[in-house]
């Protein structure tokens, strides 16, 4: 029954107008694929990321231990096994811990930005960068001397450039393409700068 103006009596028609309301404010199954895709991208390349590092370091220690560089396209691309308490070029030696520190902030703001990620582009950037920091990271915890002051085992060997590892590939790739995102414009969520 309805009174003057269309007004339920019943209450019928207002449950049914809530409903409409909150149907138009819960995303649509192709909005929550839209949302959940760069996410799982996120987490899909940063875990093939990180056992790619693992694993080549565990190679690296296992097989490169005592033994002379072992040239794998002539002199281009030599492996030779270092023990790295430092960050990028063996600097800041003595600031172990604080890298490692840094490293674990760097891992929970990936998180906190992977919560907004809306972006295919960003979530591959994100993902490859949690791989680096968090390949990395791992040797800072698990690895000698003790946790937060491990040496990050680095292996692979250009000439004229300073050893280094998976993970390092994976922070430098994920700064170029973080730059390419920021210089297109595109925001985390997807949209573009105007």
């Amino acid at each position: 029954m309805q009174a003057a103006g269309g007004a339920s009596l019943n209450g019928a028609g207002e449950t049914a107008d809530s409903d409409d309301h909150e149907d138009q404010r819960r995303p649509t199954a192709e909005a929550r694929s839209r949302w959940r895709r760069p996410r799982l991208l996120l987490v899909a390349v940063a875990l093939v990321g990180y056992v790619v590092d693992v694993s080549t370091k565990v190679l690296a220690v296992a097989r490169l231990q005592d033994r002379p560089d072992v040239p794998v396209v002539g002199d281009l691309l030599v492996l030779h096994l270092v023990r790295n308490p430092g960050a990028a070029f063996s600097t800041g030696t003595e600031y172990t811990v604080v890298l490692s520190l840094i490293s674990i902030a760097a891992v929970v703001a990936i998180c906190v930005a992977a919560l907004r990620v809306r972006s295919n582009a960003w979530g591959v950037a994100l993902g490859v960068l949690l791989a680096g920091v968090a390949g990395n990271l791992t040797d800072r915890i698990l690895r000698s001397p003790g946790p937060l002051r491990g040496h990050v085992i680095d292996f692979l060997m250009l000439p004229n450039w300073p050893v280094f590892n998976v993970a390092d590939i994976c922070i430098n790739l994920a700064a170029a393409l973080i730059i390419v995102l920021a210089f297109r414009g595109i925001r985390l969520d997807g949209t573009r700068v105007a």
